[in-house]
């Protein structure tokens, strides 16, 4: 008899182990503790896991697959995945386990230390769901001083034939990110967000609520979005190629007081979890491109594609080939507590109110939401990356570590010194302003660097260049920046520094 673990993020059903049935093996699927308590989590994070592996194993259950699913409140439940791996060998007489290659550094080295310790065989695959394996960027990056991601989506292109024609891109243009930066003012109209039918999530409401687990985060199953099955992925996926497409890449960096979601397909929970493969969802999107290409531009699909096929892609390679000391990188040195605000969104400043507001609601936010709003205010405050690290981890629904980490400590917080991004992502007010209309109901104004009323950012911005200048004094794409704090007089920066230290050591008072 062999026993096969799938982790909550492995509900692959079209991977090769389910091509037959086979009376000698079973799958075990595990609601555990361990899992839920090694940071706070979302309430609809936990709700969506735990519903789509119940999904799943019914799904293997219908296909005549042998399940044993060890739910949370079980009497058997050890709440750790070794000890119930051990009491089901013993149960079933298992001769061999065997389990997907995980994904995650910590759970990598939990199973694999576990096997080690084992009297039977074991036997390790990969999940079949990714489009590189975990040693291809480094290699393609080989004594390469920058890994700059624009030359990687350009490989992956021309090695997945996505766009391209005897690897010349269409449009003679690789990236159209110019044109994804417009400014979303009511029109054109945004649908109404996919909603799955989700009639089980109440009862898993419910059993988390009695565990006691602690969660961040509000729940109304009317307003939850995740699908828990891969048909209802598949159908959150043709919904937004059939009304949200057609402005993605447009509007895909605004943000609005109104909108949640705008045109984003909303479909990294379900690609995370593996229940859709990225393959199928670029060419479900090409598909819908070269049917009619009056409703779909190829700017549209250009920056849908380069998320999926370049930057996630890049992402899961750069955090295998730095990992586990990637996870203690700080190279600013920054120390300061994560404000209580980020927890409840009790805050004047309209812009992380809104967008702080939009995760605890709905364990979602967008990607410039992520890297501007909240990720931009944590590194101008010089919020200490760990906790940093654990809020993100924790508060949405498609976070899973291997994506997490280098999006935050990386790309957000440039802690990692510029292994991902060559300058940190910083901005004052007017990026906001720009992008959103954040500042228009706000108390203070994003015009203004010093005063009661000037909107933090400013000064936090001007005050980190100073501060962190030694930082920064031979990076090219810095010069500019660094030059114009050099133009303030130092009145005015002696009155930044000190309303900046004053935000930094309260933040929550403003």
């Amino acid at each position: 008899m062999t026993l096969r673990l799938l982790l909550g993020d492995q509900l692959n059903s079209l991977h090769s182990w389910f091509n037959q049935t086979d009376d000698e093996v079973i799958y075990v699927l595990m609601e555990v503790r361990q899992e839920t308590d090694y940071t706070t989590h979302h309430i609809q994070k936990i709700i969506g896991f735990f519903g789509a592996m119940r999904q799943f194993a019914a799904q293997l259950k219908d296909n005549n697959h042998r399940v044993h699913y060890i739910a949370l409140d079980a009497t058997e439940n050890q709440h750790s995945f070794e000890q119930n791996l051990l009491g089901l060998f013993k149960q079933y007489q298992i001769k061999k386990f065997e389990y997907l290659w995980p994904d995650e550094h910590r759970l990598d080295q939990q199973l694999s230390n576990f096997c080690k310790s084992i009297e039977i065989p074991y036997e390790v695959y990969d999940t079949e769901h990714f489009l590189t394996t975990r040693t291809e960027l480094k290699t393609f990056f080989e004594g390469k001083k920058q890994w700059v991601m624009e030359y990687f989506y350009r490989y992956m292109r021309k090695k997945f034939q996505i766009l391209v024609t005897q690897d010349v891109p269409e449009g003679n243009q690789w990236n159209f990110d110019k044109n994804n930066r417009n400014k979303w003012k009511g029109n054109p109209p945004i649908p109404k967000p996919f909603h799955p039918d989700s009639n089980a999530i109440e009862a898993i409401h419910q059993l988390i609520l009695n565990s006691g687990i602690k969660t961040v985060g509000n729940f109304d199953p009317n307003n939850f979005l995740y699908p828990l099955s891969r048909l209802q992925a598949q159908e959150q996926l043709t919904y937004f190629c059939e009304h949200l497409l057609p402005y993605f890449g447009d509007y895909q960096d605004a943000m609005h007081t109104e909108e949640v979601n705008l045109f984003h397909s909303r479909i990294s929970f379900a690609l995370n979890t593996k229940m859709l493969h990225p393959l199928e969802i670029i060419h479900a999107v090409i598909t819908s491109y070269r049917s009619d290409r009056t409703r779909v531009s190829l700017s549209q699909v250009e920056g849908f594609v380069r998320q999926i096929l370049g930057w996630r892609e890049y992402m899961r390679g750069m955090y295998w080939a730095h990992m586990p000391e990637y996870k203690q990188k700080n190279t600013l040195q920054n120390t300061h507590p994560l404000p209580k605000f980020y927890w409840s969104g009790a805050t004047r400043m309209h812009c992380l109110k809104t967008s702080i507001n939009n995760t605890l609601d709905n364990a979602y936010a967008h990607h410039i939401q992520r890297l501007m709003v909240t990720g931009n205010f944590a590194l101008l405050a010089q919020v200490d990356p760990d906790e940093v690290d654990q809020w993100y981890l924790g508060v949405y629904a498609d976070a899973i570590e291997w994506v997490q980490l280098p999006n935050t400590r990386g790309m957000s917080q440039w802690a990692d010194g510029g292994i991902v991004a060559t300058k940190p992502y910083i901005s004052a007010a007017a990026y906001i302003n720009k992008m959103s209309n954040y500042c228009t109901k706000c108390y203070y104004d994003p015009k203004k660097r010093i005063g009661k009323n000037a909107c933090p950012f400013n000064s936090l911005y001007w005050n980190f260049l100073e501060e962190k200048k030694k930082h920064f004094i031979n990076n090219n794409r810095m010069t500019m920046m660094l030059r114009l704090l050099e133009k303030i007089p130092q009145t005015e920066r002696d009155e930044i520094k000190t309303r900046a230290q004053a935000i930094i050591t309260n933040p929550d008072a403003f």
